[in-house]
């Protein structure tokens, strides 16, 4: 039966992945149709805010670091992605030849990110790449349809900004809940507020046009057979340990080096 299931979830992901072209359901959506919603949308999601007042010093290395161009690949997320910071060995056999920069703040919501893109993290830079990873923060008090206008806000800054530049989405990863987290004996298994980040990231997909804005769901590879999220990947169940992050990095390399060695559209 472990096997039977094991071998679901590894085709799951290659039909997952296979969806990163057009997005989960098959439907199209443009920046220009995005722009056209959020002017008349009240959602706190697309507002952009600073950074939580203890990471506006990490926010202004970004940007410092951001000056100094020659940064081919870039990470946009939250504490997720910052956690990169602490597997420098891991970032740098995965990703050092494409000289990569990790703009991953803690506790950013949708609306942070907006507000750094605006504020210097992007200025001055043409990346071939960058991976966005973001919404979990947003899950503890959006509905599903307001993270992905967040999300698909942050997408078309990108495209407007960076033009040059193919976005990778990521889907956001798999997370416990607050019962699930609070209780350390357990691992987590499906639950509402994982099911509304996939369904956010299932919506913001469909800006996906395998031209310059890819979709990629890599969550199976964190799940045990059984599809459970285990604390021997991510012992909050939110934040990856070592292993978690080996499994991203290996997860998403195959599209990340596609995205990184095509040239032009």
């Amino acid at each position: 039966m472990k096997q039977l299931q094991k071998t679901v979830l590894a085709i799951a992901l290659v039909v997952i992945i296979g969806l990163s072209v057009a997005g989960c359901n098959g439907s199209q959506l443009t920046c220009s149709q995005v722009t056209d919603q959020l002017a008349v949308s009240t959602n706190k999601a697309i507002q952009p805010i600073p950074p939580h007042e203890k990471w506006q010093k990490r926010h202004e290395m970004i940007n410092e670091r951001m000056k100094q161009g020659n940064v081919d690949l870039l990470f946009v997320g939250d504490s997720i992605t910052y956690g990169w910071e602490s597997q420098p060995e891991l970032w740098n056999a995965s990703f050092g030849q494409w000289n990569p920069v990790n703009a991953g703040i803690g506790g950013d919501r949708t609306e942070h990110v907006l507000w750094r893109l605006e504020n210097g993290t992007i200025d001055g830079i043409s990346p071939k790449v960058a991976v966005v990873m973001i919404g979990t923060n947003n899950s503890y008090h959006y509905t599903a349809e307001q993270i992905a206008e967040g999300i698909e806000a942050i997408i078309c800054t990108l495209r407007t900004e960076l033009p040059d530049t193919k976005v990778l989405l990521l889907a956001t990863f798999p997370r416990g809940n607050a019962e699930q987290r609070k209780d350390k004996t357990q691992d987590a298994t499906y639950n509402p507020q994982w099911a509304k980040n996939d369904r956010s990231c299932e919506l913001a997909s469909q800006l996906a046009d395998g031209k310059r804005v890819y979709y990629l769901d890599i969550n199976p590879a964190f799940l045990n057979d059984e599809g459970v999220l285990t604390r021997e990947v991510m012992p909050d169940l939110l934040h990856p340990r070592a292993k978690g992050y080996q499994i991203w990095a290996e997860a998403m390399m195959p599209t990340l080096e596609k995205l990184m060695n095509s040239d032009g559209q």
